[in-house]
């Protein structure tokens, strides 16, 4: 058939443009395509979702009606949330949290020093985005920062005293020692060959002398800064002591957490190896700690480290009050973290390992390297599942009469100023609020992370 014949058919026809993509019928995408298909796609689930309906119409307009269209925002006295007094019904009473927020933050910690909460808060924030946000430059200096600087720091602000002041001068004098033996192996080419190797000696070498004066350890200079503004407070302020009686409130909520946190993840990367390892005596030692540790619910735990921690060192040595939970905090987490790494070395193929070994690496190098870094990513859900109950169990240390988040609003609770029916579930709202917003953030932050560990392993 010619080109003519074609161009003068009847009923030829060829379309030259694409036509635009039709939307999806309403029946298998859109929203009423997901109601269906989630929601009643079965006699069972239109039951529960007509349960989980009612509970919602039943409840949340008298939870919204209670905490915010009737609640109570200012106030001076418990006059402003009684339904006699105010002429109406009354709900939350907010006007009490306002009024107790300070002791809900530092407990009993005195007024004139809560500065020094104050800067040991904005450390720990700096510290936590500065490991936390991906894109912050400098990420060893911000774990020296937040693992050793911070600590240090805390200790000294929040305790003070003479015992704080002279371990901040021993701080300061064996930094400007650090910083003086720097200084004099990088001006020293013997020495510097000693200090930084033959292959970056040539580099050094080949650099300005003021240039290699500008260049001291990053570690060393931001510990003369943070040291040397923490004398300079205590000598124009003064930093009297301050007992472990008087802190309470989220401070000692966040010690607790942040001290069990940081130390449990490596304490439980050590026992997860020592239970793994060929070595039958630290083999035994570790399960023996675990087994026992997990045996025992956290309450023991804590009345042990309170009661027994005295009895194995001479009294003037005694453990504070406060640390006494901290260390038997760790060392719970601790028992459960190992599990949680091992299951992530247990899921290691047997591949990685001989890999690793024919490199010739040895077994720390293997397990810094190339085991470990993989089962952490593996387990990240359990790591921080572990770290959100740790957060959570922080509660249970008012039984040994440490005054935590929780127990300065049950301690509120029994004031008369603020004596009202809505006050009792007022303050735990508040409790249930913050415990929700701490634990939904690390969940959120974990989520993240596995998502940008997991970037690379999508096909």
């Amino acid at each position: 058939m010619t080109d003519a014949t074609t161009e003068n058919a009847p009923f030829a026809f060829v379309r030259k443009e694409t036509l635009p993509q039709e939307p999806a019928p309403l029946s298998v995408a859109g929203p009423l395509a997901w109601i269906r298909t989630n929601l009643f796609s079965s006699p069972l689930n239109i039951i529960l979702t007509l349960l989980c309906v009612w509970l919602v119409v039943d409840t949340v307009p008298g939870m919204i009606r209670f905490y915010f269209l009737d609640a109570v925002w200012t106030g001076t006295n418990r006059d402003a949330c009684l339904a006699d007094k105010v002429g109406r019904p009354v709900g939350a009473c907010w006007a009490y949290i306002a009024d107790r927020t300070q002791y809900f933050i530092y407990g009993s910690y005195p007024v004139s020093e809560r500065w020094r909460v104050n800067i040991v808060f904005v450390m720990f924030a700096l510290g936590v985005v500065w490991l936390l946000w991906n894109k912050m430059p400098l990420k060893k200096v911000g774990a020296f920062f937040f693992f050793v600087i911070m600590p240090a720091s805390a200790f000294i602000l929040l305790l003070g005293g003479e015992r704080a002041v002279s371990f901040l001068r021993f701080l300061i004098l064996v930094t400007f020692a650090l910083a003086v033996l720097y200084l004099v192996l990088s001006f020293v080419p013997g020495l510097m060959k000693f200090w930084i190797g033959e292959g970056q000696l040539a580099v050094e070498e080949a650099m300005p002398v003021w240039q290699r004066f500008y260049r001291p350890k990053r570690l060393i200079l931001i510990s003369l800064v943070v040291f040397g503004l923490l004398a300079v407070l205590a000598d124009k302020v003064g930093l009297p002591r301050v007992d472990t009686g008087l802190w309470g409130g989220m401070t000692v909520t966040f010690l607790i957490s942040a001290v069990g946190i940081v130390f449990s993840l490596p304490l439980g990367v050590l026992l997860a190896l020592g239970r793994r390892s060929k070595l039958p005596a630290i083999q035994l030692l570790s399960v023996i700690f675990i087994e026992f540790v997990r045996g025992v619910p956290l309450i023991t735990v804590l009345f042990m480290a309170n009661t027994m921690l005295p009895l194995f060192v001479p009294q003037e040595w005694s453990p504070d009050r406060l640390l006494r939970p901290l260390i038997g905090v760790a060392l719970f987490a601790a028992a459960y973290m190992a599990e949680v790494v091992r299951g992530g070395l247990q899921a290691m193929p047997k591949g990685q390992y001989e890999g690793a070994m024919s490199l010739g690496l040895g077994y720390w190098q293997m397990m810094r390297l190339i085991i470990l870094p993989q089962a952490l990513r593996i387990v990240i859900p359990g790591i921080v599942n572990t770290f959100i109950g740790l957060f959570k169990d922080t509660t249970l240390v008012t039984i040994v009469g440490i005054f935590d988040f929780l127990r300065t609003i049950e301690a509120t609770l029994i004031d008369p100023t603020w004596a009202t029916p809505t006050t009792r579930s007022t303050g735990y709202a508040f409790a249930a609020i913050f415990y929700f917003l701490c634990c939904w953030g690390m969940s959120r932050y974990s989520i993240a992370v596995e998502k940008r560990l997991a970037a690379g392993q999508k096909r």
